[in-house]
């Protein structure tokens, strides 16, 4: 298969290409700087440019875009970079899935679609919640609409935080708690799903290679943790105690909404579609997954 990528620089984009090369799939990435490698296309998406080629003999195309969202305290300008991030690329992939006739198109978007679930677990068939980051996944979905409506068949990648050894939802939080100043974050009883690295690069491949899978995917493991009991976790995996509580009022002093809507609300999520189609997965639970990270 040839897998056309954008948003191949990040911790998954990179772990995905090898993954996929090493499958046998070959693999072109499309870069914004001016590509310097065989296997390198140039594009632009505020102007829609891509370059001549870039698509032909093209089998799927994999678009994992967007800033991050763990980026300190959101204003109205940060919150419309997270939005550009994610829509207008996906809006200038679509339209040109669906120009070249490309079968294929994997997106990503993220399980803060379901807002804030509390302890009631959703699978793909829930609806959207509320929030700012629901709505833009909402957004980021209804983007790659000129695909689907092309015949393309689309699959909606809600990723749940990653596990790594570098990058993800674990860099921040590893130095801390090898320090001893890892604790919960407001009361620990938020959902906090999460997924290994190597699951979720073969879960892609999976979703690339099972032509009956169409529409959202949870992208996560199927035990989500409350925010407690990742924390104590952690904590185990790197032989420190974790024994100190963030409260809520000062990562809000801290961060603005970004506290509520990423760290003090949570999302238990369970991978429906891929359980039914018989994805195996490595890593199930979260002791092993954090092992595997660190």
């Amino acid at each position: 298969m040839r897998v056309l990528v954008a948003g191949s620089s990040g911790l998954l984009g990179t772990t995905l290409r090898s993954h996929l090369t090493g499958s046998g799939h070959v693999v072109t990435r499309l870069v914004r700087a001016r590509p310097s490698a065989a296997d390198e296309r140039g594009w632009d998406p505020p102007s829609g440019r891509i370059d001549t080629g870039a698509f032909d003999g093209v089998d799927a195309v994999v678009n994992l875009c967007g800033a991050p969202l763990a980026s300190g305290r959101w204003n109205q300008a940060r919150k419309q970079v997270l939005t550009d991030s994610r829509i207008e690329p996906t809006e200038v992939l679509a339209e040109a899935v669906a120009e070249h006739r490309v079968p294929i198109l994997v997106n990503a978007s993220g399980i803060n679609y379901y807002g804030d679930t509390g302890g009631r677990r959703v699978d793909e068939s829930a609806p959207r919640g509320e929030g700012f980051l629901a709505r833009l996944c909402g957004e980021w979905e209804e983007a790659t609409e000129p695909a689907r409506r092309a015949g393309a068949r689309v699959v909606l990648l809600r990723t749940a935080p990653v596990l790594a050894g570098r990058g993800g939802v674990l860099a921040p939080l590893v130095p801390l708690f090898r320090l001893g100043l890892g604790g919960r974050l407001g009361d620990g009883r938020q959902s906090m799903p999460w997924i290994s690295l190597a699951d979720a690069v073969a879960a892609i491949a999976f979703v690339l290679e099972h032509d009956e899978i169409a529409g959202p995917v949870n992208l996560t493991a199927p035990s989500p943790a409350t925010n407690a009991e990742f924390t104590a976790a952690l904590g185990r995996a790197l032989h420190r105690p974790a024994p100190w509580r963030v409260p809520g009022f000062a990562l809000r002093t801290a961060l603005g909404d970004a506290a509520d809507e990423m760290l003090l609300t949570g999302t238990r999520a369970v991978p429906g579609v891929l359980t039914d189609a018989g994805f195996r997965y490595t890593h199930r639970d979260l002791d092993g997954a954090l092992a595997a990270a660190l």
